[in-house]
């Protein structure tokens, strides 16, 4: 529900009109801060990382509270448990995780010094919620380009392939954009998108996360989640990074804040943290 105005997925028709570069650019990291140097040659092989801790077990009990907070204010106004979607224009809570040292820190390993935080939206998936993520790349939806921006899957619920984790297809980023369909109502897909046969791109990966861990991934890796059936709920913030020359179509300049280094660029509207909760 947060800012609905910057939420809305653009058409066929305008992301053909940014003609977007959409191929892998690789971190350049040669000496990284708190990643390992065979970290960033994983990401660059694999596309993705995993299972990095970020916050302690007292700290993600806090973010967790704050979240079921939010999430029983949201659906008393008509939202649903994925409706919370770029927040940290809205909520300050948000805004601070999308800032969190720890995590810009990891992020700046892979982008370089000056970093660009746009993106922060729940993935709340309820117990037997019946929804499933079919296989997409980010980027397929996104008005950016070049395409240089990485996903901060944080963990707030336990996420396992009993409550239908995320599931990547390592070295997929390599293919570029990716032919795709539309899906239809009978799959249950969370998205609109569905690539079919992703086993032909690499070998697929389970992204099982215990609350508070991380992974991260880039935008074009090939990933998707299956349906929650268990009665456990799977809660994950998904916040979006990239470099300060990406440009932006659809006006969503106006979500990106510079949260390491500067906007050299100045392509983004750096907002102040906002005063909601």
């Amino acid at each position: 529900m947060a800012n609905s105005s910057f939420n809305t997925i653009p058409t066929n028709d305008e992301l053909h009109d940014l003609q977007r570069d959409l191929r892998f650019y690789p971190s350049t990291t040669t000496d990284p801060r708190v990643l390992r140097r065979e970290e960033i040659a994983q990401f660059n092989r694999d596309g993705y990382l995993k299972g990095i801790r970020v916050y302690e077990t007292e700290e993600i009990g806090q973010v967790r509270a704050y979240f079921d907070e939010l999430l029983g204010r949201v659906i008393a106004a008509g939202g649903n448990s994925y409706s919370i979607s770029t927040a940290h224009l809205s909520y300050g809570p948000v805004y601070d995780i999308l800032t969190h040292p720890r995590i810009v820190a990891i992020v700046r390993d892979l982008l370089g010094e000056d970093v660009i935080g746009w993106g922060s939206h729940f993935f709340c998936k309820m117990p037997k919620d019946g929804k499933a993520v079919a296989w997409h790349q980010d980027a397929s939806y996104w008005p950016l380009t070049p395409s240089k921006s990485v996903t901060v899957w944080l963990a707030i619920d336990d996420a396992d392939l009993g409550n239908g984790c995320m599931k990547f297809i390592a070295g997929s980023q390599h293919f570029g954009h990716l032919t795709y369909r539309q899906s239809d109502e009978a799959e249950h897909n969370i998205l609109n998108q569905s690539i079919d046969h992703p086993e032909q791109y690499g070998v697929e990966v389970v992204d099982d996360l215990l609350a508070g861990e991380v992974s991260v991934h880039s935008d074009l890796l090939l990933h998707g989640s299956d349906a929650n059936q268990s009665d456990r709920r799977r809660c994950g913030l998904t916040l979006r990074y990239c470099t300060p020359d990406v440009r932006a179509g659809s006006n969503w300049h106006a979500k990106g804040v510079v949260v390491s280094g500067r906007d050299f660029s100045g392509n983004w509207a750096n907002a102040p943290r906002p005063e909601g909760r």
